[in-house]
């Protein structure tokens, strides 16, 4: 009887997983699309009738987030929740967000790494192929030359700066979490 308890119960939450696990998808998946489309304006926006020192700024800009969110992703997985939860009982600003933040680690991480970081990824190639053509187009390098000098600039500015956050973010976890959730507790105050 035990067993057929066990064997019922064990069933039930693999469906709840499930059916909370779908949910999620379809969250992350609408907020992909939802922020792609946000950064996109604003970065087209941005480069409509703007120079190369600008497009080269905006790349500049959407790497230096998606390596920040990387950071964040990689911090909320790597910090202990233990410090959080003795500041949150001194009422340590943002120390109770961090506590949250910690208990939703694999969202936040996922949200922070896949989402922010990918989208940041994409805008900056779409806004690197700006400073390619432009490039090109002035008869400054040759089309060929400018879209694989371009690419392989952000590309290894993204590898890199994430390599280096990374770093930081397994070694300062603590630091870079609670800093990110007393930054959050400005917008955000759950009771």
């Amino acid at each position: 009887m035990k067993d057929y308890i066990k064997k019922i119960l064990k069933k039930e939450d693999k469906k709840h997983k499930e059916k909370s696990n779908i949910k999620w998808i379809l969250l992350i998946t609408f907020l992909s699309f939802t922020i792609s489309i946000v950064f996109t304006f604003l970065s087209e926006s941005i480069l409509a009738n703007a120079n190369v020192f600008i497009g080269v700024l905006v790349v500049i800009i959407f790497i230096l987030i998606g390596i920040l969110f990387d950071m964040i992703g990689v911090a909320v997985t790597a910090a202990s929740e233990k410090p959080f939860h003795s500041m949150s009982s001194k009422k340590i600003r943002g120390a109770n967000i961090a506590v949250i933040f910690k208990k939703n680690a694999p969202k936040l991480s996922s949200f922070c790494n896949d989402v922010i970081g990918d989208v940041c990824g994409i805008v900056s190639g779409s806004a690197g192929v700006y400073i390619a053509t432009y490039l090109s187009d002035y008869k400054l390098l040759p089309s060929l030359i400018a879209s694989l000098l371009i690419t392989g600039l952000i590309a290894a500015l993204t590898i890199g700066g994430k390599a280096l956050g990374k770093s930081m973010a397994i070694n300062k976890s603590t630091f870079i979490l609670y800093e990110f959730s007393k930054f959050i507790s400005y917008f955000y105050n759950p009771k």
